[in-house]
């Protein structure tokens, strides 16, 4: 991926700094030059998408482009890359609530279970599967596609509750 933006940025750099760049045309940004298929396929952040932008934004203005640059980030209206983040009530960054802004799961096993011990694989009807890390328990009677919940708990931790009021199992997701 490293290499593909550097393949990238040496080709718009020299682009912008050919003999016809000195012709006071506007800078056009990376996001207007490629389109979002190619974007996807470059791999870049947006904040690596500013900072390629300015660095090109100064070659074609004839600025040192090893100059730092103080100024705020161009700012975007789309950024077909990466969505802008996600903000909590207090303005932090919910990315970085790792374990604390999960939601549960809810879903339906396939096929029947009658009990689990560590190393069973629960595949839910979503697609997802889930190992059992911890816990034992046979269960009273089998059930044929029960609804389940994988909730979360703390530190990354995962529980998938199969009956309400019985123990879970603490599981991993293996898909």
């Amino acid at each position: 991926m490293k290499s593909a933006f550097l393949s990238v940025a040496l080709l718009l750099a020299l682009a912008t700094l050919s003999p016809d760049a000195g012709a006071q045309t506007p800078y056009v940004s990376i996001e207007e030059r490629l389109t979002p298929e190619q974007l996807r396929s470059v791999g870049l952040t947006g904040e690596q998408l500013d900072k390629l932008n300015r660095l090109l934004r100064q070659a074609q203005d004839g600025a040192s482009v090893a100059t730092p640059v103080s100024a705020a980030p161009v700012a975007r209206t789309a950024n077909p890359v990466q969505p802008p983040a996600a903000r909590d009530e207090r303005g932090r960054d919910e990315a970085s609530l790792i374990g604390f802004n999960d939601k549960p799961i809810q879903s339906r096993l396939k096929g029947s279970i009658s009990g689990w011990e560590p190393g069973t694989v629960f595949e839910l009807e979503n697609g997802q599967q889930w190992k059992v890390l911890k816990g034992a328990l046979k269960l009273p009677r089998t059930l044929d596609a029960p609804g389940i919940v994988v909730v979360p708990g703390v530190a990354g931790r995962w529980f998938l509750q199969v009956v309400d009021g019985m123990p879970k199992a603490r599981v991993y997701r293996i898909d």
